[in-house]
């Protein structure tokens, strides 16, 4: 078993087949039989989860699991004591109820990377930054949610799923490692689980290739190791 965190660049298709215009997640990983579980929109950057496995893909989309999903969203104009309470009591989005939501203020981060293109500053109208905590992970639901308290995120970057937390994993843009399916701290025993190997990816050209190479190195001393008589 096999599961991979990336920090997804922005721009970036939660895909590996081709897209026609978009970097995919080809660009940056080049491993075999891996797929999300889960997705993060193009112009969403942050935590995104990869593995080879069924079981542990549905049971990381399960909402029966309530994976909490941790975002940091730049919105403009700074919501109020009452748009915060919205978020966190929860939504009508039309075609779905939000379920309640952590949501407060926050000061801008200081671990964030630049995002490439920048987003559009309008010198009339502040931005403020916001964490937010939601269980569904409905299609763009923070975005949504967002604007429809009257702030429109500008910057979207997910920092946990369960307890897995980017800011602790300290991954640059495009760079992954594979961690241990129980750091998510999901209910029940995890099929498969192994201890934490850390493997980032050296650059993008070479990052699949690289990592690829090492997975198999590390197969194949495991396995002599094994064979060892005691």
């Amino acid at each position: 078993m096999t599961l991979i965190a990336l920090n997804k660049p922005f721009g970036t298709m939660s895909q590996f087949s081709p897209h026609p215009s978009r970097q995919t997640l080809a660009d940056w990983i080049a491993l075999p039989d891996v797929y999300p579980a889960g997705r993060l929109d193009a112009d969403s950057e942050g935590l995104l989860l990869l593995t080879d496995d069924g079981v542990l893909q549905a049971r990381i989309a399960d909402p029966r699991q309530k994976l909490a999903k941790t975002y940091l969203a730049q919105v403009e104009g700074v919501p109020d004591e009452a748009a915060l309470a919205r978020l966190q009591a929860g939504l009508d989005l039309g075609d779905f109820q939000t379920l309640p939501a952590q949501a407060k203020l926050i000061d801008e981060p200081d671990f964030l990377w630049p995002r490439t293109p920048p987003i559009r500053y309008r010198a009339a109208i502040p931005t403020q930054w916001l964490e937010i905590v939601i269980h569904e992970g409905k299609n763009r639901q923070v975005r949504r949610m967002t604007a429809a308290v009257g702030h429109p995120t500008l910057r979207l970057v997910r920092v946990g799923i369960g307890a897995l937390d980017l800011r602790q994993l300290g991954l640059a843009p495009g760079r992954w490692q594979e961690v241990a399916p129980q750091s998510l701290g999901m209910s029940g025993p995890a099929r498969g689980a192994a201890p934490v190997r850390s493997r980032p990816n050296a650059d993008r050209s070479n990052a699949g290739r690289n990592n690829a190479g090492r997975n198999n190195a590390d197969r194949t001393a495991g396995a002599n190791r094994r064979r060892r008589p005691a």
